[in-house]
């Protein structure tokens, strides 16, 4: 079923995807709700400890690559740069064209994936 290299690829970059989301979430959850750190520096840490486990899981299982500090570098950029996509089209969509919220969301999170797994595999962990 997947013996397709592309293929394989993007089904597990969408499962880390999905682990790195619960990460992210839990760990923030769980600084602000038990440890009572504010919103911003829990959501940040959780965004960071799913940077750290999407690279990690990325570099070794979906792309089968080392793990190297140019490749985490790739890695942090691509993610800053979905990060920084998101945010415009959010800023797009409900600014500029007057749109709801969800619509935003739903084209960002259609959007941004395939743009970082696009990334991820011409430049953070080409051959």
């Amino acid at each position: 079923m997947l013996s397709d290299p592309l293929h394989r690829q993007g089904v597990l970059f969408a499962l880390f995807g999905v682990i790195a989301t619960a990460i992210h979430a839990g760990t923030a959850l769980l600084l602000h709700q038990k440890l009572g750190l504010g919103p911003l520096a829990s959501n940040l840490c959780g965004y960071m400890a799913a940077v750290c486990v999407s690279y990690f899981g990325n570099a070794r299982i979906t792309f089968k690559k080392d793990v190297t500090i140019r490749s985490f570098l790739r890695f942090a950029v691509v993610s800053l740069a979905g990060l920084a996509m998101s945010q415009s089209i959010t800023w797009v969509f409900t600014q500029a064209l007057g749109q709801p919220f969800w619509l935003a969301l739903a084209v960002a999170i259609g959007v941004v994936p395939v743009f970082t797994f696009i990334m991820s595999r011409a430049w953070t962990f080409r051959s």
